[in-house]
This record gives C-alpha cells, sequence and structure tokens, in this order.
C-alpha cells in the first residue's frame, strides 16, 4: 500500500524481535505495546535473530482469528494480540508522516486491556459496531503516544498541544485556498513570523508553508478519486490559479 500498513500489538506471554523497515529491531516481551502508523516493510521473529536468508512462514489458522507462526509441534515463544486498522481517508498518509515511526510502551497493563476490549467489540455482532471500533482506535493511537512520551519529539500531536500552532493547524485546514503566507498566518494567530515559524517547525517537524503543501495535495487526491471535478476546478479550490500552477506544486 502507498500509505503502508498501520498495526498495533501486546505481547502476552513470551517475547519477540520485531524490525519495522529501516530502524533498529525492537525487543518486546510480555506486557510491551507497540503501534506503528505505517510500516511498508516488518518482520517478527525470535528473540534469537533467524539465519540469513530468513525463510517466511505461512500463518496456520487454528481458529477464529487465532494464527500460528512455525511449528505446530514446538512451544510457542511468544503469545500476542495483533490487530491492524485501515484508514478509508487521503489525510492518511499525512497523518502518519506527522506521527512517530513506531510507538513502544512498556509495561501498562491499561493498554493491554484495550486491546482486549477492541478485540471482544470487533468479534462481536452489536450495533454500531463500525463506530464504536472507529472510535476505540482512536482513542487507543492517542493513549499509546500520550503513555510513551513521544510528544517531546516533533509531530502533530506535539504541534496540537501548543495553543497556537494549533490555531494555526486549524486555519490551513479551514481555508487551504487563501493566499497564505508565514506572515499573514501569524497576525491571526496573534504571534511574530519568526516565532510562529519557529515554533510550528520545532513542534511537528514541517514549516507551516510545507505542512499547508501537504493539506493541499492530500485535498486534491482526495476529490480525484471521490468526485467528479476537473482538475482546474480543484486547483482553485486548493488556492492555484490555474491547472498548470498546480500541476507544478
Amino acid at each position: 500500500s502507498d500509505q503502508g500498513l498501520s498495526f498495533y500489538g501486546v505481547v502476552l506471554e513470551g517475547g519477540c524481535r520485531l524490525e519495522i523497515d529501516q530502524h533498529e529491531p525492537q525487543i518486546l516481551r510480555a506486557g510491551d505495546f507497540i503501534l506503528v502508523p505505517a510500516a511498508y516493510r516488518f518482520a517478527l521473529t525470535s528473540l534469537t535473530p533467524p539465519p540469513s536468508p530468513a525463510l517466511e512462514t505461512i500463518p496456520v489458522q487454528l481458529a477464529e482469528g487465532h494464527f500460528r507462526l512455525g511449528a505446530l509441534d514446538k512451544p510457542a515463544q511468544v503469545q500476542a494480540l495483533i490487530g491492524h486498522c485501515a484508514s478509508g481517508s487521503t489525510n492518511a498518509s499525512l497523518l502518519a508522516s506527522l506521527l512517530p515511526a513506531f510507538v513502544v510502551v512498556r509495561n501498562q497493563p491499561r493498554l493491554a486491556t484495550f486491546v482486549g476490549l477492541l478485540k471482544e467489540e470487533a468479534q462481536a455482532d452489536r450495533a454500531g459496531k463500525s463506530f464504536v471500533l472507529a472510535r476505540m482506535v482512536e482513542l487507543l493511537f492517542i493513549e499509546a503516544i500520550r503513555s510513551s512520551g513521544t510528544l517531546a519529539t516533533p509531530g502533530l500531536m506535539r504541534g496540537l498541544s501548543d495553543p497556537r500552532v494549533a490555531q494555526a493547524i486549524r486555519l490551513l485546514h479551514q481555508a487551504p485556498a487563501r493566499r497564505w503566507t508565514v506572515n499573514a498566518l501569524a497576525t491571526d494567530c496573534a504571534l511574530s513570523r519568526s516565532t510562529l515559524f519557529e515554533r510550528f517547525t520545532d513542534l511537528t517537524g514541517m514549516t507551516p508553508m510545507g505542512y499547508l503543501l501537504g493539506w493541499r495535495m492530500t485535498l486534491a487526491m482526495q476529490w480525484l478519486s471521490e468526485t467528479g471535478i476537473s482538475i482546474a476546478d480543484i486547483a482553485e479550490r486548493i488556492g492555484y490559479g490555474s491547472a498548470s500552477a498546480f500541476s507544478v506544486a
């Protein structure tokens, strides 16, 4: 997928080694929780790294929602509860770019309980199931990031924790077609140009105009895929005077 796979998991027993894209391997043990907003390549292995090249193991379904990796005649080295979620929104790629590559939380029973509740809701057949699951996944993302202390690193959550930067983000979302400049945005947020630029960049990891470009492209992709609006009309809606100016952007 162009957006990558978003998944989460909690280790119930034992331990494992998780490699995500080009990042250092993560050792996960019982009680550990991991959240990955967008993974393009990952490998789950035993604590002892497998010989290279490692053989891929096909999961064997033992029961509904219960899968086994590895030899069935040997004890399992790890038991984990894992889930994944997919967003139908074109905002997903922009959101993923503003979140940490992954979040690991050690020994937080609260998150393990949350994952268990998600599993129960997913397997049940109750009214409002889709709505409840969507809200539970949102809360799980927020709780994981809150518990991990990743607000100390640049990203969307850290930006939204600052009232003025959050206001700037809301303004860009509400009026993407406006001829924004950092000066104009700073004035609307009651900050100096330099203060807004530095604060926005330090907290989100993106410049204000860089964020605006990403938001405009996100809206354009959504309208192109979901509506019959022409490229010229889309260009006007997101602040470009012509289709040619939009194509250059």
